[in-house]
């Protein structure tokens, strides 16, 4: 008989192959290539789905963050048998993933220190290979109402609209609010661009009476808060 990694998938032991693995076992007994296996869909000639699978979390050091940050382009231009329709499924289903991150939750989360703002949009803005800007809007009890991307940019910066920014808490009737976008770079220390965006937002909401609480800095692995280094 010929080595397991050389059959195809239909030629694995039903207990074996993923998506019957699911059904029989559950989601938590599959593994990251399984799963991804699944998403492809098929192999190719020279590899069963599964194998693929295992040959693109490798180039991505089996880290799921590291995959999140790949292209259309870079799936269908580096493996063979992936094209168009495989990449854009592995794309669309890690986009998925981001926005379940951002959809509201059933209790509204309070923001009690700026950790909690880091861990609602590190699963969101920490992988983005650009810029985007954000916004969580906040309550009289600073829980949240809303967030909202505000703009998105390149490698190295993004423009917001202060009027966008008060026209959404006033629309949402939001009591205050919290600024957020992140640094592809990796690098979690403030330009003077974003410092001055920060004293434009704190004195535009000074005037509306809808006071700007913090600005968090987001990065894969780290945040940088202007309220906790004593900046707002």
């Amino acid at each position: 008989m010929k080595p397991y990694q050389h059959l195809s998938i239909k030629e694995w032991a039903l207990e074996d192959r993923p998506r019957e693995k699911l059904l029989e076992k559950g989601l938590s007994s599959l593994s990251d290539a399984e799963l991804l296996a699944i998403i492809l869909g098929s192999g190719s000639s020279k590899q069963s789905a599964v194998d693929l699978a295992k040959e693109i979390l490798k180039d991505c050091n089996n880290n799921l963050n590291d995959l999140g940050k790949k292209t259309v382009s870079d799936l269908k231009g580096s493996y063979h048998g992936v094209g168009d329709a495989k990449a854009i499924n592995v794309v669309a289903c890690l986009e998925l993933g981001r926005r379940r991150k951002l959809q509201d939750p059933r209790q509204r989360i309070k923001i009690t220190q700026s950790k909690d703002v880091y861990d609602i949009f590190q699963p969101v803005l920490g992988d983005l290979p650009h810029e985007e800007f954000w916004v969580l809007l906040l309550n009289r009890s600073n829980k949240v109402i809303t967030r909202y991307k505000i703009s998105q940019g390149g490698i190295a910066g993004t423009v917001i609209d202060v009027r966008l920014i008060l026209k959404s808490a006033i629309d949402n009737l939001a009591s205050s609010i919290i600024l957020c976008h992140n640094h592809p770079s990796g690098n979690i220390q403030p330009s003077d661009m974003d410092r001055q965006i920060t004293q434009k937002m704190k004195e535009a909401g000074k005037i509306m009476d809808i006071p700007v609480l913090d600005h968090v800095i987001i990065t894969e692995s780290a945040y940088y808060s202007f309220a906790d280094e004593g900046e707002m």
